[in-house]
């Protein structure tokens, strides 16, 4: 567990000194910030614009983020030669991978922050509600990328960082259509149905994370539904793990 921290931690430092990060981080603060000038030009309720359009940055700039970041956590180290250093200590394979994952989920969770406290001061300045159920919705956002990263990391235990970020991304947008999938493998019969209603129950439904509408229209979430959305996601990103850390372990760096 030590040695999981101290990999998790360094690898926290080392995803500091991506200009990239900063970037994101600041485009989603501006974005953020720009919503109230928007919503000075939005005919209708300004709080619900702001709502959805600060919510809708923090989660898309986060998987960004996740993305462009996590699909390098094991190439880079293949890339400069340091992962034969690495295999060599006592440290075993999955406990590389698994403190690599938790450097980022750190990085993601501070950046999350970050973009919630600039997302608070525009709700202040507007004069928008805070309860907590956009508290909830947060930290469901928090949840999605936590998968989305483990995601992230498995397709870069056998690919390139391209295919990577291709394959990732095309995780995160059928992830959040999964309802369409089984409704169109509902209508369709033969290999056709038979793929739709595969992909369906395979792919992560991000769907379960969204709460912007609820947000939006102050619809609260149970408490027990959202127990059971947080077991899911991390049901779902041991899987993932348990699955990278058993290519990882056959991978051949010779």
């Amino acid at each position: 567990m030590n040695r999981i921290l101290v990999i998790g931690i360094n690898s926290f430092r080392e995803n500091l000194r991506e200009k990239l990060l900063y970037n994101l981080v600041l485009f989603a603060l501006l974005i953020i910030g720009s919503s109230i000038l928007l919503s000075r030009l939005h005919l209708g309720d300004d709080s619900r614009l702001i709502l959805d359009l600060g919510l809708a940055s923090m989660n898309i700039f986060g998987v960004l983020i996740a993305i462009f970041i996590g699909i390098g956590l094991v190439n880079k180290e293949i890339e400069k030669k340091t992962i034969y250093t690495i295999v060599s200590k006592p440290v075993a394979r999955w406990e590389f991978l698994v403190g690599k994952y938790l450097g980022l989920t750190i990085t993601l969770l501070v950046n999350l922050l970050i973009m919630l406290v600039g997302f608070l001061v525009v709700l202040v300045i507007m004069g928008v509600g805070i309860d907590l159920l956009l508290f909830k919705a947060v930290l469901l956002i928090f949840m999605e990328l936590m998968v989305i990263t483990a995601v992230a990391l498995l397709f870069s235990t056998f690919t390139t960082t391209t295919l990577s970020a291709i394959f990732t991304l095309a995780v995160y947008v059928i992830g959040h259509l999964t309802g369409d999938l089984k409704a169109l493998g509902a209508k369709v019969d033969g290999a056709n149905h038979t793929i739709l209603t595969g992909l369906y129950y395979v792919m992560p439904n991000l769907e379960n994370f969204n709460l912007k509408a609820r947000v939006i229209y102050h619809l609260d979430i149970a408490a027990s539904e959202l127990a059971l959305v947080l077991m899911y996601g991390l049901l779902y990103t041991a899987v993932l793990l348990l699955v990278a850390a058993g290519i990882f372990h056959r991978r051949d760096f010779r």
